[in-house]
């Protein structure tokens, strides 16, 4: 059952949680769009792994009210309040596409709490120097990162009619979203449940409005208001090769300026063979200690 908790200004967050109620716990930051529906691992394979997964819609997302202004630090306070609500001293995060910078975050900010993080085919920030930020990206994923950069709030028009369009369709969009993919990622998206839970999970993203994916874009592009030197628990960045909505290598940039970091780069994967690797990736988390030489 979706859980409701209040931030301190009176927003609502919407909290899901999957897997052994006793387990080891791990924050999933989910994609953008998305929602806390997923997609996350079978029940079957949590309850193997021991583990207790919690998703929740980041503001402006699915039932979770907006947060103006946000910059992608804020998730923190938000991951810290509902560990204290759920009376958790530490846990683990584990971010995807868009999730990956606000593990990263949490990574950061909450160093005695977050024990590991792993962040998934995530973005390096728009201001990293010395590496070519749209090298590898497709072009439509460029289109929209430039529009941000350089029209800020004036996309968000167009980023509402997309949202309404989805919401209307979201079967559509799924269609249009594996028309442009490499064939690892149409052969992740090509399972039946893997379809489903995509499909939940872009109609909840779009519930209400279309204010989450435009404030995650915007965060995405301004500085994220903590530095990723200052991480010191171990992190895992992984990347398919051929990815080409986020590029393999702005987890290499970030690993060499996250110093407790391990760099999984896949070859003969993408996007969303990101998926695939979730067992392993929580199996990880889940260890105690760690230092940098560690792989999956």
């Amino acid at each position: 059952m979706t859980r409701v908790v209040y931030a301190a200004d009176g927003r609502e967050l919407a909290v899901e949680e999957w897997g052994v109620p006793t387990g080891f716990p791990v924050f999933l930051l989910h994609g953008t769009p998305g929602s806390r529906l997923g997609p996350v691992p079978r029940p079957m394979t949590l309850y193997q792994l021991g583990i207790r997964l919690i998703s929740f819609d980041r503001p402006g997302y699915g039932r979770s009210d907006r947060m103006t202004g946000r910059v992608v630090a804020d998730v923190a306070a938000d991951v810290r309040l509902l560990a204290d609500v759920l009376d958790l001293e530490e846990f683990a995060v584990l971010g995807r596409s868009g999730g990956a910078p606000h593990a990263l975050a949490c990574a950061a900010l909450l160093p005695g709490r977050a024990t590991r993080a792993a962040a998934l085919v995530g973005l390096a920030p728009a201001q990293a120097e010395g590496l070519d930020w749209f090298e590898g990206m497709a072009p439509s994923n460029t289109r929209e990162y430039m529009a941000v950069r350089g029209q800020g709030r004036l996309v968000s028009a167009r980023l509402r009619s997309i949202a309404e369009r989805i919401r209307a369709d979201p079967a559509q969009h799924v269609a249009d979203l594996y028309a442009g993919l490499t064939q690892s990622d149409r052969r992740v998206v090509l399972e039946a449940g893997m379809r489903r839970m995509l499909l939940e999970t872009f109609a909840e993203a779009f519930r209400t409005s279309a204010d989450g994916w435009i404030d995650d874009l915007l965060a995405f592009c301004a500085p994220w208001g903590f530095e990723l030197g200052d991480i010191v628990v171990p992190t895992m960045l992984w990347h398919g090769a051929n990815d080409t909505f986020s590029p393999a290598g702005h987890s290499r940039w970030m690993a060499d300026r996250i110093p407790t970091s391990t760099v999984v780069v896949q070859s003969g994967s993408a996007h969303f063979g990101a998926f695939n690797v979730l067992p392993d990736v929580l199996t990880w988390l889940s260890r105690p200690g760690g230092h940098r030489s560690e792989r999956l």
